[in-house]
């Protein structure tokens, strides 16, 4: 019911996703925007108010952009956030992202593209700076196919991991059926396609396969699938963490990026060109500042260890799952990619991809030269550069790698650096229960 009390309208009106079954019945609409750490934040809105939204935008605070995963305004900033006083920004709808949330009857989802007050496009959100990487690889002559698999911990709700830990077990696959068939019509209602469900070599640990997209719709399906994922896993009263090291010990959480260039409908990474070795060559290059977004946290450094199939050196190689890329080739042109193995499961899939792109992009602009593939275990190489094992590491690397931070925007760049800064801060501000244990009575 309306707040007049005459029946709620119906979104007929606005336009609608493939597949979106635009005759049920509508009580909200949440309207989101991801946010620097790539969560979805916003707001939700009866029909009549979306209508209106999608002919005039809607506003929400700036603050969205300010917040660290905690929910703590980030007061490093000054022209935006907290300590300019929470301005609005004006969001508007975008039709394509319009879809139903399954697990909730009577509601559906919609990206929003965000822009400041005065109409100004907003170069700080995630979304935006993707579709800024995109835009650059266009000027070179490619489009970006991508396709995103996320690592996820599942456990029961006595918090049990679901399963014992056994990677691609035909058996314990079978323990995921009840959430998996409420998991895919989920998903699909949201325009994502999943198409494989394994079992990974840690307890409760599961990877999610989902289909190869233009770039920004990949983008949107990786966040939409993170929503997903724990929203149904609550609603069955189940928890899925998307950590990148959960324990010691075990193997951690990944958000691999499949990627491939296009041009004329044709893949450029098949065939005998050189485009794939040059996109290679430019992701190697850019790839120490690049894990500034590729592993944004603190946690993000405690899954790259040698063994557990996270890379730790600047490496590539033909179906080599040591290295950083791992180069496929196939006899069917369209499945020619790389696969940038450097992210976690806790990155923003935009800013993840958005990174690669610009990275990509440089290579083939440059017509950049790879270096000698690696052939066999690329941890047991000490003639390989190594990768930034902290978030400090990686945040001197970003600050020193000029071209990268243009490319994804300066304005951007400077912001973004100052988020990593904070979480720095956060970290040295706090006193462990590890620290305690350790040292509290020995020092």
């Amino acid at each position: 019911m309306s707040r007049t009390g005459a029946p709620a309208r119906e979104l007929d009106t606005a336009p609608t996703a493939v597949g979106l079954r635009s005759s049920e019945h509508v009580e909200f609409v949440l309207l989101v925007i991801p946010d620097v750490n790539g969560s979805l934040r916003g707001k939700a809105l009866r029909p009549d108010a979306f209508e209106a939204a999608l002919r005039h935008g809607t506003v929400m605070t700036d603050l969205l952009l300010a917040l660290d995963p905690t929910d703590t305004p980030i007061t490093d900033y000054e022209k935006f956030g907290i300590r300019s006083g929470a301005a609005d920004l004006v969001v508007h709808p975008e039709p394509s992202t319009l879809h139903d949330m399954r697990w909730r009857p009577g509601w559906r989802v919609c990206l929003g593209t965000p822009s400041w007050p005065d109409g100004s496009r907003c170069d700080l959100a995630s979304r935006e700076v993707l579709r800024g990487g995109l835009s650059g690889m266009l000027e070179v002559g490619y489009e970006v196919t991508a396709a995103i698999e996320y690592e996820v911990r599942l456990r029961d709700a006595e918090g049990r991991p679901v399963t014992s830990g056994i990677s691609y077990s035909a058996g314990e696959v079978a323990a995921l059926d009840t959430f998996v068939s409420a998991l895919r019509p989920a998903l699909e209602d949201l325009g994502v396609e999943l198409t494989a469900v394994h079992t990974e070599a840690a307890p409760g640990l599961i990877e999610l396969n989902l289909a190869a997209r233009p770039a920004l719709q990949a983008a949107d399906d990786a966040a939409y699938t993170k929503f997903a994922v724990k929203e149904v896993a609550h609603s069955m009263g189940m928890s899925a963490s998307f950590l990148a090291k959960t324990a010691a010990g075990e193997e951690g959480s990944s958000g691999h990026v499949h990627f491939s260039c296009w041009r004329d409908g044709a893949n450029a990474f098949a065939g005998a060109g050189n485009a794939m070795a040059s996109a290679i060559a430019g992701v190697l290059e850019h790839l120490p500042a690049a894990s500034l977004l590729l592993n944004p946290t603190i946690n993000s450094y405690k899954r790259l260890v040698p063994g557990w199939f996270a890379p730790t050196n600047v490496s590539w190689g033909v179906d080599n799952r040591s290295c950083a890329v791992r180069a496929i080739r196939s006899d069917r042109p369209e499945l020619c990619r790389f696969e940038c193995r450097r992210p976690g499961a806790d990155a923003n899939p935009y800013l993840a991809l958005a990174a690669i792109t610009v990275s990509a992009a440089d290579g083939l602009r440059r017509r950049a030269t790879s270096p000698e593939p690696v052939e066999g275990d690329a941890y047991s190489r000490s003639d390989l550069a190594p990768l930034p094992g902290s978030l400090e590491a990686s945040l001197r690397a970003f600050e020193d790698d000029a071209v990268l931070r243009r490319a994804l925007g300066d304005s951007f760049s400077d912001y973004y650096a100052t988020s990593r800064r904070w979480e720095l801060k956060a970290w040295q501000e706090t006193v462990t229960e590890w620290e305690r244990n350790r040292y509290e009575r020995s020092v």
